[in-house]
């Protein structure tokens, strides 16, 4: 789509993903064994036919920066590009994103001079596959000056979004942030489907598109910093701000519990997210990585991407990440293994094991369930990490546990023997 030009949203700081983003930004995140939360939504532009991407981000940028790069190359007779723009001081402002629209109005100077109708602003913390043609499409047929992309939720999850109600034009007529109390009264008309999922209430995707108009007088005669919070709220006073209904698998993945549980549903034998699609291809950086090679290890419900070399006992209801070694007699379950970005030499391996050291991977003898593994982790012989209910939420020097879920920290070296 020639005249649409899309921004993704990397997040403030994603402290609730920590201490996956102790080192990274938020977009930056390994999910589904070889990919980057920022593939997602790229993915979607991409199938969608728009190619002109900004990413906004303002934290450890370095690894996004690096992954973009390597990634997403177009031919030199396309306009497309995928290119970071990183919050900057500037003689205009010296001060960070303040929220969602302040990173975008931060950044108009970049973004005005292309020439496009219409924005496409997007999160860089979602997992869904959706065809962005046909929102707009229901925005220019339907004269709209704004659009929200909009899902059914449940009462118990409504608290945690912005909820709306629209009339039989799809008009938004009224929104409310994160309900507390009351949410009867915002329960919309929806789906059989959704309705028997007792899913009555219409929450922001954090998706929207905009005329180029709308958006800079919104943002340059305004001072509001937040979409959702502010604007949204605003605009439906005064100008033609509609929904599109979405009713297909979304979920946001911006806490440690909702993206452990978002991985391990991959695994599933008909999982949601649907990475086997034809037409909906999640991109991602091109590794030449060998084949993964198993021996002895009995895979039940289980994602191994590319390079890995295991010779576990059991895996079960896992997901494997590149280059991930694992030794004789493991046993996982339920986890996310990262994998690493590199492999170990021969070398390496031989001097860890003459003194005792564990090598990049997980050993032997092992058990691990309930658990993150971040990247390039090395986890020694007989070591247990038993995730669970039972286990207090704190931050430790090699770990953290959140919700019962033990999230091994970035490059952590767990001396053989370990019990978490």
């Amino acid at each position: 789509m020639s005249n649409v030009i899309s921004v993704v949203l990397g997040g403030g700081q994603g402290t609730r993903l920590h201490p996956l983003t102790a080192t990274r930004s938020k977009p930056a995140v390994p999910i589904a064994s070889k990919y980057r939360l920022v593939d997602i939504p790229i993915s979607n532009c991409l199938n969608s036919g728009i190619d002109r991407i900004f990413v906004l981000t303002q934290f450890n940028s370095a690894s996004l920066n690096k992954h973009i790069k390597n990634t997403y190359h177009f031919s030199f007779f396309s306009d497309g590009f995928v290119d970071i723009l990183a919050a900057e001081q500037t003689p205009s402002n010296s001060g960070w994103f303040q929220g969602t629209a302040d990173a975008v109005r931060q950044c108009l100077h970049h973004i005005a001079p292309f020439d496009f109708d219409y924005i496409l602003i997007l999160s860089g913390d979602q997992l869904y596959q959706m065809d962005f043609n046909e929102m707009i499409s229901k925005h220019v047929e339907s004269n709209a000056e704004i659009t929200v992309a909009t899902i059914p939720v449940t009462a118990k999850e409504a608290s945690a979004f912005g909820i709306m109600k629209s009339d039989e034009n799809k008009n938004i007529t009224s929104f409310i942030e994160k309900p507390k109390t009351g949410i009867e009264e915002w329960a919309s008309e929806v789906s059989p489907a959704m309705k028997a999922k007792g899913r009555l209430y219409q929450a922001s995707m954090g998706i929207y598109v905009f005329n180029r108009s709308t958006l800079l007088d919104t943002l340059t005669n305004f001072p509001h910093t937040d979409f959702g919070k502010e604007i949204i709220p605003e605009a439906i006073k005064s100008r033609k701000v509609i929904t599109y209904d979405y009713d297909g698998y979304w979920t946001d993945i911006g806490t440690i519990p909702s993206f452990f549980e978002a991985n391990i549903e991959l695994t599933d034998n008909i999982p949601q997210f649907n990475l086997f699609d034809n037409e909906k291809s999640i991109y991602t950086r091109a590794r030449m990585l060998p084949p993964s090679k198993v021996q002895g290890t009995t895979l039940e419900k289980t994602v191994i991407a590319e390079g890995c070399i295991i010779e576990a006992s059991r895996i079960e209801r896992a997901v494997i990440g590149i280059r991930t070694r694992i030794g004789k007699g493991t046993t996982i379950e339920c986890s996310y293994i990262m994998g690493s970005d590199y492999y170990q030499t021969l070398e390496q391996i031989d001097k860890a094991k003459k003194t005792g050291d564990p090598i990049m991977g997980v050993g032997e003898r092992c058990y691990i369930k309930n658990a993150i593994l971040d990247k390039n982790c090395s986890i020694g012989n007989d070591v247990r990490i038993n995730g669970g209910t039972h286990l207090q939420d704190g931050d430790y020097p090699l770990y953290t546990v959140v919700e019962g879920i033990v999230v091994i920290k970035k490059s952590a070296v767990i001396p053989n023997g370990t019990v978490i």
